[in-house]
């Protein structure tokens, strides 16, 4: 089908990037499981190598299946193009690799999934590049930590684990008066509660083990380029403005104009630091995508439920969830993700670290997990999981305290959670 604007949401989450394959007529994409494609003929290979034709090469760069996965997803979150990886975390390299180079640095929200601060904080430094993580409610202290050597900034749209909503259109004016790209992660929000670019961001990355696919099947990950930004007008992005040696010295951004970025990253991303896509996790990640809007409804009008319940419970001391009026992100939410405010938030126990390993022993419906977006509930205790390589200081910051809880709320009847949760808070209560 031909992508138009006038193709609604839910439209696209099941027909984008996908035809009935011409061999055999099958409606539902197949699972093109091959490492290789034969070429026409000496001269069409030679034209798919100097990328003056488009087409499939090696499945490290791409596959048939990736790519309709790669139309689809850009197509929910209205973008020009689409890279898919193996993970979120390849994804959120795979953003910056173009960007960066030794000595530079980005300026990060600091509240963001553990393993992404550990990431910035101390993996890419063995790339020669730095982070500085700063409160990205302060514009001003976003702009203050930009200086010369600034690539890129980079935040979540509800942030993991807190459920943090990040005002983007703020962010991105300070993006745009600094000329510098903003990168979103919109994994916890989708494109059907938020689609970062129309509020100024520049990539968006996914990781598509979350929500997108929504069953717990797969890893794997996605960077959207909106192909709005000048990749040229400043001179600090080498790799997209200047020849390229690889390519007989091909200007990636002057050839390939909005798609330069998304081009780049296959034929140079995918190419050298290897983080494919298999097809069989595109295919179970397209399927997914299929319900995205069906599940994200119910996930959202779940966690609602379950947060006003949580919130009024004597043993509570806090819930975080942006969708309750009490939050302070409640109306920076409704601007910025006004289907709901998604279904991860934390809850923070009065019963302390103790009372929230009981808690997590207890339940009998969530699932005691390291991961979120699933069609059933999960949770998790950050503080000695997931965010227990960062400091105290640290956990506090990005909102998983010891006392506290992260929930992914699934799909299931929200009156048998509340059940569960109940009969568990009873026991970490007698344990506190």
């Amino acid at each position: 089908m031909s992508d138009q604007p006038s193709y609604g949401f839910d439209t696209l989450q099941v027909h984008a990037g996908a035809r009935p394959d011409p061999a055999t007529g099958a409606r539902q994409t197949p699972i093109y499981q091959t490492t290789a494609y034969v070429f026409r003929d000496a001269e069409h290979a030679a034209a798919l190598f100097n990328l003056q034709e488009l087409g499939f090469i090696y499945s490290r760069l791409t596959n048939p299946t990736v790519a309709v996965l790669q139309e689809r997803i850009a197509a929910l979150e209205g973008g020009q193009g689409a890279a898919c990886c193996a993970s979120g975390h390849a994804a959120q390299i795979m953003a910056l690799f173009p960007l960066m180079g030794p000595g530079k640095n980005l300026v990060s929200s600091n509240r963001l999934y553990g393993g992404t601060v550990t990431q910035f904080s101390h993996t890419i430094r063995r790339f020669d590049w730095s982070a500085k993580l700063v409160d990205f409610d302060d514009a001003d202290a976003i702009r203050a930590a930009i200086d010369e050597d600034t690539r890129a900034l980079f935040c979540e749209t509800i942030a993991n684990p807190g459920g943090v909503v990040t005002d983007l259109d703020k962010v991105a004016k300070v993006a745009e008066e600094a000329g510098l790209p903003l990168i979103v992660d919109n994994t916890t929000a989708t494109p059907w509660l938020c689609r970062p670019i129309e509020h100024g961001a520049t990539l968006v990355v996914h990781s598509t083990t979350k929500y997108l696919t929504g069953n717990g099947t797969v890893t794997g990950g996605a960077v959207v380029d909106s192909g709005r930004f000048d990749w040229s007008a400043s001179g600090k992005f080498p790799s997209l403005s200047e020849p390229e040696p690889a390519y007989h010295g091909l200007k990636f951004h002057e050839t390939f104009g909005p798609l330069a970025f998304t081009l780049h990253a296959i034929a140079v991303g995918l190419r050298d630091l290897g983080m494919t896509m298999n097809p069989q996790a595109a295919h179970y990640t397209l399927m997914g995508i299929e319900t995205l809007s069906l599940r994200m409804q119910k996930h959202v009008e779940n966690a609602r439920t379950i947060a006003e319940w949580l919130e009024a419970d004597p043993r509570i001391e806090s819930v975080t969830y942006a969708g309750l009026p009490s939050s302070p992100y409640h109306e920076i939410a409704q601007k910025i993700c006004p289907k709901g405010a998604g279904a991860l938030f934390t809850v923070a126990l009065k019963g302390g670290y103790d009372a929230c390993v009981k808690l997590v022993d207890s339940l009998e419906i969530f699932s005691h997990v390291a991961n979120l977006g699933d069609t059933r509930s999960l949770i998790i205790h950050p503080a000695s999981t997931t965010h227990r390589q960062l400091t105290p200081e640290q956990q506090i910051a990005a909102g998983a305290a010891p006392n506290v809880v992260r929930l992914s709320i699934g799909i299931e009847d929200a009156r048998d959670l509340i059940r569960d949760l109940d009969q568990a808070l009873a026991k970490a209560s007698g344990a506190a």
